[in-house]
């Protein structure tokens, strides 16, 4: 097949730091191109793909300093992607609705994957209005707020999970990371830990939107014996964080859409111990690769339980579910689905 890629402009693909949504971009990218597929990646210009690199923008936004208009990048990007349609079997988006218009007015075979929140009120006369959208969700639970769309499948996030070693969690510690926001609940991690009598440990980077709420919430939180924190850390120190830590913490109060950081530390054989929001109980299985609680007591007690975690076990399970080859895999018929449906269509 001929694919295209769309990839947000904001991080780099793949990412050196965080970056959920380009990590995923990244890997199925790389596999579909190494099962034979033709590929071209949209993304920044610092990006690194096997796939032909088609750049609208220099640099990912967030590195570039003093960026005035961040919607001018992701539009001329749209633009460039379907002025190439006739050259692609399926275009696939990971933009949100920003393909919807030129989606319909070329009439190019699209699938778009949401990876963020969709309990937004102002996003729902969108999808009202552009109906016809392929959409796929990470997670079935991501799906409730519109849950009246045209959603095709359901596929969840992989891994290269040779790229995740497994750990022996004899760091001591417990490990979150991510992003300090509060629905992420730094503070509850941070509580859990204390009632658990555990070192804690925060990889997190801190948005211009969340520094009030950093210096408000968590900075002061920060002075405790057991408290770490290690501000955002690169891909490669994040493996060995993951694989030394005794467990996750994962106290979220969102509908997360999927959590990527829950597998990578799973891959690494550390447990999980999280909040039953969104999509966790559809990631952790409880007993066999985590622990979910919906207080801070519970997710502290679990603390005590991690070593009934067989770490090797918990990596098979997510070699098995959520690597990069069963994500592909999934991709690729819902890429034959849907040209087999337009074919069909366009026969009448």
């Amino acid at each position: 097949m001929r694919i295209a890629q769309v990839a947000p402009l904001w991080e780099i693909v793949p990412p050196r730091l965080y970056g959920g949504t380009e990590r995923v971009v990244y890997n199925l990218t790389e596999e579909l191109v190494r099962r034979g597929h033709e590929v071209t990646l949209f993304a920044s210009g610092d990006s690194i793909t096997s796939a032909k690199l088609i750049a609208p923008i220099e640099k990912a936004i967030r590195l570039t300093p003093h960026v005035f208009d961040p919607i001018a990048g992701p539009v001329l990007l749209h633009g460039m992607v379907y002025d190439m349609a006739g050259e692609f079997d399926i275009i696939h988006c990971h933009t949100d609705y920003f393909s919807f218009p030129l989606a319909r007015i070329t009439g190019a075979t699209t699938l778009v994957t949401l990876h963020g929140r969709l309990d937004i009120k102002e996003i729902k006369p969108i999808f009202a209005y552009y109906k016809e959208a392929n959409l796929v969700s990470v997670s079935d639970s991501q799906r409730t707020p519109l849950s009246d769309a045209n959603w095709v499948a359901t596929v969840y996030h992989g891994i290269r999970t040779p790229d995740y070693p497994l750990g022996r969690g004899n760091g001591g510690y417990l490990a979150f990371l991510g992003r300090i926001c509060p629905e992420k609940r730094p503070d509850l991690a941070i509580e859990i830990a204390k009632r658990a009598g555990c070192k804690l440990k925060i990889a997190a980077k801190v948005d211009k939107l969340d520094l009030d709420y950093f210096k408000e919430h968590i900075e002061p939180l920060l002075d405790h014996p057991l408290i770490e924190f290690m501000g955002e850390i690169d891909e490669e120190r994040k493996k060995d964080f993951l694989g030394d830590a005794l467990a996750l913490l994962f106290p979220i109060d969102w509908p997360e859409p999927f959590g990527l950081v829950m597998i990578e530390a799973m891959a690494c054989g550390t447990p999980v111990i999280a909040c039953p929001c969104g999509s966790v109980p559809e990631v952790v299985v409880e007993g066999l690769t985590g622990f979910i609680g919906t207080t801070v007591e519970e997710l502290a007690q679990a603390v005590q339980l991690v070593d009934r975690i067989d770490r090797e076990a918990c990596r098979n399970y997510i070699e098995q579910t959520f690597s990069d080859k069963v994500m592909t895999d999934n991709y690729e018929r819902v890429y034959y689905s849907l040209l087999r449906f337009h074919k069909k269509a366009a026969s009448f």
